[in-house]
């Protein structure tokens, strides 16, 4: 696939956009697998096709398909959704590499901790009105203060996953 994406304004499709976690837990017996239900972007890509933009999520939105366990991941000792509602990615700079692969440069930031944050993301698909991308990256959650591990039950880095479709924005 050769991808070439216009310049211009690009939108989060929230509905075609999946971003998930998965962390070991129970001394790395069990996995906890987890989904972000809202999630909203946007990025602008420039006339030399770098780009720049960010996704925001809605960490209340953490949907792991246990109530009792989303309720405590909300409360203060996970992501502390009363004092820091969104977790963002903000990208300082991207730029497509020849094997149809992104390589961004950028920010994230949990529970108001910001940190420096590489990763590549696939060109899945690309089409003139819309690009997609998949991403699969690690983080230590502890370095954004991001603790609730009762004797050490949860342990290692958290894996998270993104399939994001973007959409050209017309002016």
């Amino acid at each position: 696939m050769t991808v070439a994406v216009e310049p211009g304004l690009w939108q989060l499709d929230q509905a075609a956009s999946v971003v998930a976690v998965q962390q070991k837990t129970m001394w790395g017996l069990v996995t906890v697998n987890g989904t972000f239900t809202s999630v909203s972007g946007q990025g602008e890509v420039l006339a030399d096709g770098s780009a720049q933009g960010a996704i925001t999520v809605d960490a209340a939105s953490l949907d792991t398909k246990h109530a009792k366990r989303d309720k405590h991941l909300r409360h203060a000792d996970f992501f502390d959704v009363d004092s820091h509602p969104a977790l963002t990615f903000a990208v300082q700079g991207a730029g497509l590499r020849s094997d149809d692969t992104v390589e961004v440069e950028g920010r994230l930031t949990v529970r108001g901790v910001t940190r420096p944050q590489a990763l590549v993301a696939r060109v899945v698909r690309a089409d003139g009105g819309a690009v997609a991308l998949e991403v699969e990256f690690t983080v230590d959650r502890l370095q954004f203060g991001v603790g609730g591990s009762q004797m050490g039950m949860m342990r290692g880095l958290t894996t998270v996953t993104a399939t994001l479709r973007f959409t050209h924005a017309v002016a």
